[in-house]
């Protein structure tokens, strides 16, 4: 069954300026500048007023309908982004042999290597996305914080180092080692 019009609105907070070209949207907020290319979706994306957006779907079917949600999460994930920031962080687990993190930044990029996983010599190595701060908490012992402002960087280089330690060819029942996500939250906290 097609549907024909479907719309949702997003408000913009003060202190964000929102660009809306040809389904190419710029944010600006006060931690910087986010975009996002939504050309590939049909759908219409307008500013009836300076404060919210209403995207559009027109003869849409079920799941065309659906992108309207998608659109709208990506437009408040942006906002999110450029006021708050996001912030991941991920603690090691080891039965037996401990886990290190060697933290290596260059001008153009941060690489992250993992030593000593399951008592293996390899080294392995994940090379952050751009945009990305990681550093090892000082408080809580075998802690990574990752921080960003671009949710799609932030999360998939968390995705990134929890899959570089995976456990291969043993039953996974009983090998829990690895890297995983603890925490997902905003740099700037809600007072």
């Amino acid at each position: 069954m097609k549907h024909i019009y479907k719309e949702d609105i997003v408000t913009i907070p003060e202190g964000v300026t929102v660009s809306i070209k040809s389904r190419q949207i710029t944010v600006t907020g006060p931690r910087g500048t986010l975009s996002r290319d939504l050309r590939h979706i049909q759908m219409d994306i307008q500013r009836p007023s300076k404060d919210t957006i209403r995207v559009i779907v027109w003869q849409g079917g079920r799941k065309h309908v659906a992108c309207i949600r998608t659109v709208c999460s990506h437009i408040k994930n942006l906002i999110t982004g450029v006021t708050k920031g996001f912030e991941y962080k991920m603690r090691f687990v080891y039965a037996h042999f401990p886990i290190s993190a060697n933290i290596d930044e260059k001008k153009d990029s941060t690489t992250v290597e993992i030593r000593n996983f399951l008592g293996e010599k390899v080294v392995r190595k994940v090379v952050l996305h751009p945009g990305v701060s990681i550093v090892q908490s000082t408080n809580v012992k075998d802690e990574l914080v990752l921080s960003g402002n671009d949710i799609n960087s932030v999360s998939q280089s968390a995705a990134n180092i929890q899959q570089i330690t995976r456990v291969r060819n043993k039953d996974i029942r009983k090998f829990l080692d690895g890297v995983y996500v603890q925490t997902k939250d905003t740099i700037v906290k809600d007072a």
